[in-house]
């Protein structure tokens, strides 16, 4: 069996007056994470784990900023789409884990919607995703609450 393992990264500034998605579920905020699409970090570091595991170039070579087809769109879509990239090079997912770095808000209680959307999308069960929560433990603009990061990493095996 061919295996194959990718690691993503993501960080957004958080803005006032935009909706919060992670892992695409919503969050109840009166602040969000700047960016063209729903600015979803989670899904975007995703993404380009799948695509850097397929040796495929990243998450903006697919979906460019400046592509007005892009604006706002629920990142969910570009992972299904993603995830069709590598099924046409042979490849199937195996398992997702990540890691969301905010100091708000609480991610925790949401998990396992989280995983649930991101499993829907990814077409896999969500006992084959992983999702963790941490802070940045006040260090830096992701520890002082000025932004958001995710980290991923995929595993894919040839079909």
């Amino acid at each position: 069996m061919n295996f194959r393992i990718g690691h993503g990264y993501d960080i957004h500034r958080i803005v006032a007056g935009r909706r919060l998605v992670l892992g695409g579920v919503l969050f109840d905020t009166d602040y969000g994470l700047e960016g063209h699409s729903d600015a979803d970090c989670l899904t975007h570091a995703i993404c380009d784990a799948i695509l850097g595991a397929a040796g495929l170039p990243d998450i903006g070579h697919f979906f460019p900023v400046g592509d007005p087809a892009y604006k706002d769109i629920d990142s969910q879509r570009l992972l299904e789409r993603v995830r069709l990239e590598v099924v046409k090079l042979g490849y199937d997912i195996v398992n997702i884990d990540a890691s969301v770095i905010a100091e708000r808000p609480k991610i925790a209680p949401r998990i396992a919607e989280m995983k649930s959307a991101l499993a829907r999308s990814a077409g896999l069960t969500t006992d084959e995703i992983g999702v963790k929560a941490t802070t940045n433990e006040g260090v830096d603009e992701l520890g002082r609450g000025l932004a958001i990061a995710a980290h991923a990493v995929v595993l894919l095996k040839r079909s």
